[in-house]
């Protein structure tokens, strides 16, 4: 019988595949791994559950692409149905393993949160010894996916050799990195991501980001915090997933504060300030873009907060950005906004230009 939490992680682990099944029903095998979009259970291709050992590691270990986070298969079973007590994690656990229920040493085990993704210190750090974007491939990155002027307002650095470990049994490699702020509302530093990027040139495939498994990741704390772009204590908002969508929506919205939360999962977890009487929320046109759009607006709701969702005509905003331009962009936003905040944020035209 299973007596502790490594034991049942081990036992899972046997019928990964099994449990992926069950608990990640919205994702697919592809290959030695299952492909779904979040531990949540949301479609998609982020997260990646390892099925059988390897030499890269034991079957039933996972890795959030988006986020860098990682777990076992205990995660899985606890975030996908939301249980917060580890007597109802290792007793589901033990349901689907039909194993007999549990005993009292093991029902007072604390459950431990997800793997962290680095401290929050090597994170400061990092940004600390980054330099500026201007005149670096970062920009030059940023520019090639449409953005452009980059009002990041010190969001964002550069480092030219950021460190890239692809799997704990390979050597540590180094690329050239764009470095994101992870920030509290109180504008402390809680973690950043890292986009590693091509220094041999932009293509179609990758869009810029460097030839790796896992071109972004994350370090830090960043569940309920963001990468903001101006300041935080603002009553208007616009929060969404990802670094360029928003960057896309501040090439004609360049003084409206914005957030972006670096997954569909943490945009929906985004801690709210006080101050905040209206959110814009720039959902992604996909089925964890709807997901998230819905919680957010009900936790919104709740507070006292008007949510009003922003949608673009593509896949996200920055697609829109490159596809369309500027000026489809800025028309598309103009009905979707509030008539204040079209006064008081959108640039003209000729302004943009």
């Amino acid at each position: 019988m299973a007596r502790d939490a490594s034991e049942l992680a081990h036992r899972l682990a046997r019928e990964a595949e099994a449990v992926c099944r069950h608990y990640l029903s919205n994702g697919k095998r592809a290959g030695r791994y299952w492909l779904v979009g979040d531990v949540h259970n949301t479609p998609g291709r982020s997260l990646f559950v390892r099925l059988q050992d390897s030499p890269k590691g034991p079957a039933g270990k996972w890795t959030d692409a988006a986020t860098s986070e990682h777990g076992d298969l205990l995660d899985i079973i606890r975030e996908s149905l939301g249980l917060r007590d580890f007597r109802e994690v290792a007793e589901e656990a033990r349901r689907f393993l039909k194993l007999p229920r549990s005993e009292p040493e093991l029902v007072s085990k604390p459950v431990l949160p997800t793997v962290a993704t680095g401290s929050q210190e090597a994170a400061r750090r990092l940004f600390a010894i980054s330099g500026p974007i201007e005149g670096t491939i970062a920009e030059t990155y940023l520019h090639r996916r449409g953005i452009a002027p980059v009002h990041h307002g010190g969001s964002l650095r550069f480092h030219p050799r950021c460190y890239y470990r692809p799997d704990e049994h390979l050597p540590t490699e180094t690329w050239p990195a764009m470095i994101a702020r992870v920030t509290d509302l109180e504008g402390r530093i809680t973690g950043v991501h890292r986009t590693w990027l091509d220094p041999f040139g932009f293509d179609r495939i990758r869009l810029g980001k460097a030839p790796i498994d896992t071109p972004r990741g994350a370090m830090g704390d960043l569940r309920g915090n963001a990468v903001l772009f101006g300041p935080a204590n603002e009553d208007v908002l616009v929060a969404g997933e990802g670094i360029e969508t928003m960057l896309s929506l501040r090439c004609v919205l360049p003084s409206m504060p914005m957030a972006a939360a670096l997954s569909a999962n943490h945009l929906a977890a985004m801690l709210l300030s006080p101050d905040l009487r209206r959110i814009y929320i720039a959902r992604d046109a996909d089925a964890a873009g709807n997901a998230v759009q819905i919680t957010l607006a009900q936790r919104a709701r709740t507070v006292g907060i008007e949510p009003i969702a922003l949608s673009p005509r593509l896949g996200d905003f920055n697609e829109d950005l490159h596809v369309f331009g500027l000026d489809a962009l800025r028309a598309a936003l103009r009905i979707q906004l509030a008539p204040e905040d079209v006064d008081r944020f959108l640039l003209p035209s000729t302004v943009a230009r």
